[in-house]
């Protein structure tokens, strides 16, 4: 079974060589999305939360061109560039995702300038 690149407009295209997605059989590992907006390619928002909340729409995007949704998540990985903004990732992402939760990692890393969340998922479909 080989190995399938998803893509869509619906989401950022990629800045570099790699897929919005890959697929290898029922596994989809979804590829970090920022708060861009697939249309223009400017950062939305200023705050995590309004990041978080066009990061998340991204991740749909690529996860519905696959044929796949939130409800196939088992892992989303998160992550921040100041552990100040933990709390307020937290109050938004909460309002995000509903049970049964994937599991999900928050690591600290540097993003580009302006990009405060960056979050990829790992997805099994049925």
């Amino acid at each position: 079974m080989g190995k399938v690149a998803i893509t869509t407009e619906n989401a950022p295209k990629p800045v570099a060589a790699f897929a919005q997605a890959s697929r290898k059989g029922n596994i989809l590992q979804v590829a970090g999305q920022v708060a861009f907006d697939p249309a223009t390619g400017a950062i939305v928002g200023d705050t995590v939360a309004e990041q978080t909340r066009q990061t998340i729409k991204n991740v749909e995007a690529v996860l519905e061109a696959a044929g796949s949704s939130f409800d196939d998540v088992v892992m989303v990985r998160v992550y921040l560039t100041d552990t100040s903004h933990f709390a307020e990732l937290n109050e938004t992402y909460n309002t995000l995702f509903k049970e049964p939760y994937a599991a999900r990692t928050t690591v600290y890393v540097g993003l580009p300038v302006g990009l405060l969340v960056e979050i990829d998922v790992l997805a099994v479909l049925d």
